[in-house]
């Protein structure tokens, strides 16, 4: 096996965003970085420098382009902005739905909530997996023989994963391993994908609240699916 039968692509969840009040802002415009999303973008950058990258693409939502800059920059790359990569669609867009804030007890939300399996709230999950592994064997091909970046978010690459790997795809929010700035890594020999791994080069500028498997505290972390 050859050098060149191996491609690597790295699906990345963006950088914590400037989000004070909470919102679940899927895909709304206007959510951006914080500074210490910045640091978390700029930590992975730092990371990566080393590598063979020769692609690196984003979802079109400015929190996501912005952590992919810094990494576009240090291999002297271009950003390819990917549809494919966004955040899933979410009734709740623009609310704030999370842990303690009642909104399971509001009648008007329930229609949302009767089929956790699809989910009947949002785009569904297979949707997910047909764009996402669209996106990664994009990457995969301009890519071939080196590594890409790919930055999304957490709900779709949660999923893409959880595809590969053969879970259900249904799960408990809470249990996503996909922690702020985190790397899922797609190996690939020629096309099939022969291993996946998970990283977080940026793990100590997470708070513990928001790292993968913490458990959400009342009053935090009120957008799941960032």
């Amino acid at each position: 096996m050859s050098s060149s039968d191996i491609t690597v692509v790295h699906l990345m969840r963006h950088g914590e965003v400037a989000n004070p009040d909470g919102v679940l802002y899927g895909r709304l415009p206007g959510y951006r970085l914080s500074e210490l999303g910045r640091q978390m973008a700029d930590r992975v950058a730092e990371h990566l420098a080393g590598r063979d990258i020769t692609h690196v693409g984003s979802s079109p939502l400015e929190r996501a382009q912005e952590t992919a800059t810094p990494i576009a920059k240090a291999h002297g790359l271009d950003i390819a902005t990917d549809e494919r990569l966004i955040e899933a669609d979410n009734v709740f867009q623009g609310k704030t739905f999370g842990v303690g804030d009642g909104a399971l007890k509001r009648p008007a939300n329930w229609k949302h909530l009767v089929n956790p399996f699809k989910p009947s709230w949002g785009e569904s999950y297979f949707e997910q997996v047909v764009r996402m592994m669209g996106a990664l064997d994009t990457a995969k091909d301009r890519a071939r023989g080196h590594e890409a970046v790919l930055v999304s978010h957490q709900l779709p690459i949660w999923i893409v994963r959880s595809y590969v790997e053969k879970r259900r795809l249904w799960h408990d929010p809470r249990r996503r391993q996909c922690t702020l700035a985190s790397l899922t890594t797609f190996t690939y020999q020629g096309d099939r994908i022969v291993s996946v791994g998970y990283s977080e080069p940026a793990i100590d500028l997470v708070p513990p609240h928001l790292r993968a498997g913490a458990r959400p505290v009342k009053g935090k972390n009120k957008a799941f699916g960032a």
